[in-house]
């Protein structure tokens, strides 16, 4: 019977089978101070421990403060979830990256850059996002507050195995197009619900030719359509991001973990529930102009207008979503204004994302009347920046160059959208009071937004002058 790589991976995994239900060994365990609290006071009560406390890691991402290492500003509450977190840490022995260690970031980010997420391997964290991870080829899941004490305890999961999806990319992708943008198109396609209770799979040229990070950005943004995760089969690309990651295996162990991992693939003829192919070359930039990542359109296109929707209920979120973002049918997405630009988040602030930036930043100012920031997805990736000198080419421009974390994404501390301004973000979700109460977002590639920080609106990337930048 041909496996698809779900498959491989999923046997190779599964303990014990109840009803519909698996219970599956779990190969690392990430947690941040939000998710977690709720777990660590429970398993206090209980007198539980962290059964491998080796295979966890704490990292402190969504509270911090990306303003100053030195005197941040930070409110209350963000202030008792990170004491929590590293209290909690302390307590159960939890190998913690806190506020001022060097590797602190995202933790979709550190996981993968630390070699602490590899392929083949099973993974949790009590974040939705999770699924970012599944571009090493590992099967990742975001799971609640109940399974994250589970998970601590046990060091396994119970989960129904969800059907499988297969989404192939033919062709390539043409100038100016990124792996957001190919996010975006799939979801604007088959809807937030396209997806639901399905694993993706990933492939096709247009995959392969994506570096790793490009890979991230499609596993994470997958849960918008609604899957469980996502992955992508490993392949030498993979190989080569990993190898000289800190907790990556090394010499021998290295050797045999490559041959495993390159058994990693789907067999032909693997069956999926649901299958469909995208062609490449037919993705444009794109943009959001609604309330979920679905409402979107290419750059060269127009706002939709509500009354030639059919679907009744369809309709009317329609409407809502153009009286909140304050837009109007037949407008061209070219003609809309924004007052901030946000370049980070688990889904586009990577060094490769910042590059891409950083190339259309590059001699050129920021537009007035616009607040625009970059905030690193680590402080590993901040570094390597500054090492590139990306940092003086964002700040030269007009940009506020901050400390890693999951910032404006989530309006954390200081880095919030203020009610009725416009922001395009490189983030993941443009719902309703996402990055603020009453602000507006915009879900855009890391180009398009350093494009529309310069220009102070939408404009078309492919037709904006790029420079070289290392």
């Amino acid at each position: 019977m041909p496996y698809s790589i779900i498959d491989k991976i999923w046997e190779a995994h599964e303990i014990a089978k109840e009803d519909e239900m698996s219970l599956l060994y779990i190969d690392r365990h990430l947690t941040h101070e939000v998710t977690s609290p709720v777990a660590f006071s429970d398993m206090k009560k209980k007198g539980y421990k962290v059964r491998r406390p080796d295979l966890s890691l704490a990292v402190m991402d969504h509270n911090v403060p990306t303003d100053s290492k030195v005197n941040p500003t930070i409110d209350e509450l963000s202030k008792q979830q990170m004491d929590a977190l590293w209290e909690n840490s302390k307590t159960f022995n939890v190998p913690l990256l806190d506020f001022y260690s060097p590797y602190q970031g995202i933790i979709h980010v550190v996981g993968p850059e630390l070699g602490f997420s590899l392929p083949g391997l099973t993974i949790a964290a009590g974040d939705s996002h999770t699924s970012t991870h599944g571009a090493l080829g590992s099967l990742a899941f975001g799971i609640g507050t109940s399974e994250v004490e589970h998970v601590f305890v046990t060091q396994t999961l119970w989960i129904k195995k969800p059907k499988q999806f297969k989404i192939k990319i033919n062709g390539k992708l043409n100038k100016g197009v990124s792996a957001k943008d190919v996010a975006l198109y799939i979801i604007g396609k088959i809807g937030t619900g396209g997806a639901i209770g399905h694993i993706i799979e990933y492939s096709g040229e247009a995959v392969s030719d994506m570096e790793v990070e490009g890979r991230m950005t499609l596993c994470n943004m997958s849960i918008e359509a609604g899957a469980r995760t996502a992955i992508v089969a490993p392949d030498e690309k993979t190989f080569s991001y990993v190898k000289n990651a800190p907790l990556a295996p090394k010499g021998s162990e290295w050797e045999e973990a490559v041959k495993y991992w390159e058994s990693l693939k789907s067999d032909p003829n693997a069956k999926y529930e649901k299958e469909i192919e995208i062609d490449a070359s037919s993705i444009k930039p794109m943009v959001t102009w609604g309330t979920n990542p679905a409402m979107v359109i290419p750059i060269d296109g127009e706002v939709p207008y509500p009354s030639e929707v059919k679907d009744e209920s369809l309709r009317a979120e329609y409407e809502r979503a153009l009286k909140y973002m304050g837009l109007n049918p037949g407008q061209k997405i070219t003609d809309v204004k924004v007052d901030y630009v946000f370049i980070g988040s688990c889904t586009n602030a990577r060094l490769s994302d910042l590059i891409e930036a950083a190339k259309v930043v590059k001699n050129k100012k920021v537009s007035k009347g616009v607040k625009a920031l970059v905030v690193p997805g680590s402080e590993w990736v901040k570094r390597t920046a500054e090492r590139l000198g990306l940092h003086r080419i964002f700040i030269e421009a007009g940009f506020e160059w901050r400390h890693s974390g999951c910032s404006m994404c989530i309006a954390m501390n200081s880095d919030r959208l203020p009610p009725g301004k416009r922001s395009a973000s490189t983030s993941n979700r443009n719902f309703e009071n996402r990055q603020g109460p009453g602000g507006r977002t915009h879900l855009v590639s890391p180009a398009m937004a350093a494009a529309a920080a310069i220009y102070g609106h939408f404009v078309d990337v492919r037709n904006v002058e790029i420079s070289e930048v290392v």
